[in-house]
């Protein structure tokens, strides 16, 4: 499950690129084709999806310091967990398999 969810950022991220539809709207107007509009079409599409995708994406609507702030509080929790993790280990409450 994880590694499906990690694929389709990375698929995403490469319906995004721009520069193909751009190099295709340069070669039609070098060659004075009438599929330049055609092209340019396919252009504002991928942006307006690139758009829907920004707009969708998490933390969009939060500031950059109400992003900091929140990272900050999951760093800290992390660090709370990490301690309590080592206290009830060295307590010695779990048998904790060795690894082979």
């Amino acid at each position: 499950m994880m590694a499906a969810s990690q694929a389709q950022p990375e698929k995403e991220s490469e319906d995004c690129s721009l520069l193909p539809l751009v190099h295709d709207i340069i070669k039609c107007m070098d060659k004075d084709s009438q599929d330049v509009h055609q092209e340019l079409a396919k252009l504002k599409t991928k942006i307006q999806e690139a758009r829907e995708q920004i707009s969708n994406m998490p933390g969009i609507d939060s500031s950059p310091l109400e992003q900091q702030q929140q990272l900050a509080t999951l760093q800290e929790q992390v660090r709370t967990k990490n301690q309590l993790l080592q206290k009830y280990k060295s307590l010695c409450m779990f048998d904790v398999p060795k690894a082979s």
